[in-house]
């Protein structure tokens, strides 16, 4: 009896474990066809948008129009953005395709700087008319690549699995039509990039900015670990884990990390002087001590002691018994937001739980800053005369095409909301609007 209550239960688990395994087969396939489904879906949007944006690139030559030139060169832009969208849901990450977006951005900035201008009064220049001309024959290149490949993948039933199993594995033997075909792509528009070096297209793209201002020597992992102890306020290093950076990062970093019980800390590091870029502590915050002025006090030693110099604070917000304090750059009495850096204290003990300072080591150096063309009042003219300003300032911002601009800053309000409106101090132009809600740092988009 016992033993076929025992061959009755090995039965029922027999086939609790099939049944158990068949819906993980199940859910897993249809989660990897759904995976499949994107990446198909992406890809031939992207060629369609490269095809299309060949064929308005060419509509944008044939035009004499003015009027119909500006609509023309948005729609442009507006493709681009598409296509540059299409190409980040590709599972290309681990594989080099930044020539493609950065040429996709240059083109996108090229028609949007355009577009903004009055071409009444200041039509295109003949480097402008050749830049275009240039970009219709190299679309149409990149349109045929991408066709071809299209082509392939149709004829032939391939699958973007197989492209991000390839890439995972860092398959060198595997004979992949598809990342063959993205590789010539990647290789045709580097030829471009060089080709380009002498038209409008230059000076568009706002990755003009690099990390210019790393002072120091190199460290040594155990420096770092160190450097780690004191900003995670942790006395062993035992839990301390070190990676350096890849080949593909903008420069060398450090990134260390610190896992115990309920308190999680990361940090990325330069190795270069061993600057800390950011860093995020996240612990339980308990009930708060200090007030928010005492927690700047502990924002600006840290930024004091870190040797950033001429910093003012610029905006504090507190959040969770958290205080958040932004600080810019000032030279001359011109607040620079490029070289922005931001600091979370723990309003419970003081501790520093977040730092970025990746924009300043980025951008910051002396700038020539130039006279304004404009005087204040001249500006306030530009601004909505139901806002009541309440203070102004002098500043340098990033314009929507990441170029530096001078720039009258004015704090405003408008019936209950405050808003912040910068002012070209050299033609008048409103570059930006921001309505100012409090929203807390963004200490984990740290990317």
């Amino acid at each position: 009896m016992i033993r076929w209550i025992l061959i009755a239960v090995l039965t029922i688990g027999v086939v609790g474990t099939a049944v158990w395994g068949y819906q993980e087969h199940q859910e897993k396939n249809a989660i990897l066809v759904q995976a499949e489904n994107t990446y198909q879906r992406s890809f031939h949007d992207l060629s369609y948008h490269v095809d299309l944006l060949h064929d308005k690139i060419g509509t944008a030559l044939a035009m004499n129009s003015k009027e119909r030139l500006s609509p023309q060169f948005v729609e442009i832009w507006r493709l681009t953005s598409e296509a540059l969208s299409d190409v980040g849901q590709l599972p290309l990450t681990l594989m080099p395709f930044n020539k493609t977006e950065e040429f996709l951005s240059n083109i996108g900035d090229f028609t949007y700087r355009t577009a903004v201008r009055d071409l009444e009064n200041e039509p295109l220049s003949e480097d402008e008319a050749e830049t275009l001309n240039q970009l219709y024959n190299q679309s149409a290149e990149i349109k045929d690549e991408l066709r071809q490949v299209q082509h392939e993948v149709i004829e032939n039933n391939l699958r973007w699995m197989d492209v991000e199993l390839a890439l995972a594995t860092q398959d060198e033997k595997a004979d992949n039509t598809i990342i063959d075909g993205f590789e010539t792509v990647e290789k045709k528009i580097e030829g471009y990039t060089e080709s380009n070096m002498n038209t409008a297209l230059i000076g568009t793209s706002s990755n003009e900015h690099k990390f210019q201002n790393l002072q120091g020597d190199e460290i040594s992992q155990s420096k770092a670990i160190d450097i780690s102890k004191e900003l995670f306020n942790v006395k062993s290093e035992d839990k301390i884990r070190v990676t350096e950076s890849g080949d593909g990062a903008d420069i060398p970093l450090y990134s260390v990390s610190y896992r115990d019980g309920d308190k999680n800390a990361y940090m990325d590091m330069s190795q270069k002087g061993g600057h800390p870029l950011s860093l995020l502590v996240d612990r339980p915050i308990n009930e708060k001590e200090l007030s928010l002025n005492e927690g700047q006090q502990i924002a600006e030693k840290y930024v004091k002691d870190h040797d950033f110099d001429n910093m003012e604070i610029f905006e504090t917000t507190e959040y969770n018994n958290s205080g958040l304090y932004s600080f810019l750059y000032s030279q001359d009495g011109v607040r620079v937001y490029s070289d922005a850096i931001e600091v979370k204290v723990g309003l419970d003990n003081g501790d520093i739980l977040g730092v970025t300072a990746r924009n300043y080591f980025m951008n910051h150096k002396d700038r020539e800053i130039p006279e304004p063309d404009i005087s204040a009042e001249e500006a306030k003219e530009m601004v909505n005369p139901s806002v009541d300003i309440q203070e102004e300032f002098l500043a340098v911002i990033d314009n929507d095409l990441g170029e530096e601009v001078l720039v009258y800053e004015f704090l405003g309000v408008l019936e209950n909301d405050t808003y912040r409106i910068f002012i070209n101090a050299m033609d008048g132009t409103e570059e930006k609007v921001e309505r100012m809600d409090g929203k807390e740092i963004n200490f984990a988009g740290l990317s």
